[in-house]
């Protein structure tokens, strides 16, 4: 019997692990930084943010209704090469409350340093 706990890394954890990463399947969170998602015919471009990094996200599918700059998200996906930054994702999960930032100042902040 597997594990019920989904584990993901923050943008930061990708960041310090990228070689290991390698272009394997990860859940990423990070805070989708403002002014950044585009909507595409085949989805949704834009970047998260976390620990100082960013991460621009490539997602294919249709984003979840509560999708939107500013809020904390797990996109599920990987990069696209063993250099590369981008993320190419097929699932985003909108799964935090409004409070998960507040809650959690230490694991996801807004690329301005501020917990909102």
């Amino acid at each position: 019997l597997g594990s019920s706990l989904d584990y993901f890394d923050t943008v930061a954890q990708a960041y310090a692990h990228k070689g290991a990463i390698g272009t394997g399947t990860i859940r990423l969170e990070g805070l989708v930084v403002k002014g950044s998602v585009h909507r595409t015919s085949h989805g949704a471009d834009f970047s998260v943010a976390g620990g100082g990094h960013q991460v621009t996200v490539h997602a294919s599918g249709s984003p979840p209704q509560l999708f939107q700059a500013g809020i904390p998200v797990v996109v599920v996906g990987h990069f696209a090469g063993a250099g590369s930054f981008l993320f190419l994702s097929d699932q985003i999960m909108v799964k935090h409350t409004a409070s998960y930032i507040a809650q959690h100042p230490n694991r996801v902040r807004a690329p301005d340093g501020k917990v909102h």
